[in-house]
């Protein structure tokens, strides 16, 4: 299967510039999965922002219905 990077860049919405796997999905995945996170596409922007990823952030929005 051919990476889509460009393509996926436009849905990104990771604000962490230094990022060498924007656009790689299952790099991006991967990584955040492996330190119990998820990534950056999982989050609403301003919940993004904050960089905080964890598995308990992302309970806490679904429990509080922001996504």
């Amino acid at each position: 299967m051919e990476c889509k990077q460009e393509e996926n860049k436009e849905n990104c919405n990771c604000t962490y510039e230094p990022c060498s796997k924007k656009g790689i999905c299952c790099e991006c995945i991967k990584f955040h999965l492996a330190n119990r996170e998820l990534p950056a596409c999982c989050f609403p922007d301003d919940v993004e922002k904050t960089y905080d990823r964890s598995f308990e952030r992302f309970a806490e929005i679904v429990n509080n219905k922001k996504i």
